[in-house]
């Protein structure tokens, strides 16, 4: 994950920041030096790596001009502290506040999980061998049904979402969500839409779920690939359908024989060669969870267009002004791409 100093017009109150830290026992003194650096992971919530006191803590709050119900720390908060219990990688928690007068709004404060974080750069620069991306694959698969199978009723956590209905809303929303955003014109957004809603599963299972699950959200304990230390980024998920986790999933999961479009589109570790394509990833997945994948092109149709409603939000931010960050620049470009790929996997019926 990489590091930064901390961008013109997002950076923290480090008087008060202090203070909080002091109060809730994280710090001996508000005179203590505060480092604070802004990692560069993450397109969404705003994170920062705080070195204090020979202590490392990393805080997490919303983006400026951020719409709460898209970046509710208060939740983030709570479904870590209580997945702590039964699903043990997760970051600790060490405090949350809702008080904006410290810095502008709600944050929370967590553990800095050592390990590797395996974003596109990360892989490119450890040359990592074609064999090891097998038990890349594995581990992180591992997690995510590990993670479907947490009892969340039992960890406090029955009250997250509503299970019944949610692909149906989820479905509603997300258009809802893009026509806000909107900016430019996507005839392929239209078509995706409506087929979504004519082509959506009336019947599926429901757990807990991520809702954006990829190589670069979990931490891998070491360069041997065959532990995780914790899940990253937990500010969608819900009590929802299983198959929308992996659908997603797999809109992230480009691969060495797409199209270098799709590839510089949507850069991920996933391009090397040695990981498993999309329907592999989609049987591997069956095969450890159990769990039936033949309307599989819809949960792959729908986590794309997912992914470009969430660029285009990122974009339309930008376009407004209220972030500066040059990544964002384009996004536009790479919710138009997600938009063309899932129109191609309607028409050949297959998501490789």
């Amino acid at each position: 994950m990489g590091i930064q100093k901390v961008r013109k017009g997002e950076e923290l109150n480090e008087v008060l920041l202090k203070k909080y830290l002091q109060e809730n026992g994280l710090i001996n003194s508000v005179v203590s030096e505060l480092s604070i650096q802004q990692f560069t992971h993450g397109y969404s919530n705003l994170t920062y790596l705080l070195e204090i006191e020979n202590k490392e803590f990393v805080l997490r709050k919303p983006p400026i001009g951020a719409i709460k119900r898209g970046h509710d720390m208060r939740r983030e908060f709570k479904v870590q502290s209580a997945l702590y219990k039964a699903f043990s990688k997760v970051p600790k928690m060490y405090g949350f506040s809702d008080d904006e007068a410290i810095l502008g709004s709600d944050f929370y404060i967590m553990e800095k999980v050592e390990g590797v974080i395996l974003n596109y750069n990360e892989a490119q620069n450890r040359n990592i061998p074609e064999a090891d991306y097998k038990t890349i694959a594995n581990s992180w698969l591992d997690t995510l049904v590990e993670l479907h199978n947490v009892d969340y009723k039992n960890v406090g956590l029955g009250d997250l979402g509503k299970p019944e209905g949610y692909v149906e809303r989820q479905v509603s929303n997300w258009g809802k969500q893009y026509l806000k955003a909107k900016t430019d014109d996507f005839p392929e957004a239209e078509i995706i839409m409506k087929w979504m809603k004519v082509h959506q599963p009336t019947a599926y299972d429901h757990c807990l779920i991520h809702n954006d699950f990829k190589y670069d959200n979990v931490v891998f304990k070491d360069d041997s690939w065959q532990g995780i230390s914790a899940v990253l980024d937990w500010e969608m998920a819900t009590l929802g359908d299983p198959l929308m986790d992996l659908g997603t999933s797999l809109g992230y999961w480009t691969v060495a024989s797409d199209h270098d479009f799709i590839k510089q589109g949507i850069p991920s570790p996933t391009v090397f060669v040695g990981n498993p394509i999309r329907s592999e990833i989609a049987k591997m997945y069956a095969k450890k969870s159990g769990r039936n994948v033949d309307n599989l092109i819809f949960y792959y149709v729908f986590g794309l267009f997912k992914i470009a409603v969430i660029a285009q939000q990122i974009y339309f931010r930008y376009s407004k002004g209220w972030t500066t960050d040059p990544r964002f620049s384009k996004l536009n470009k790479a919710a138009e791409l997600c938009c063309k790929l899932a129109l191609k996997a309607i028409k050949t019926k297959s998501v490789d």
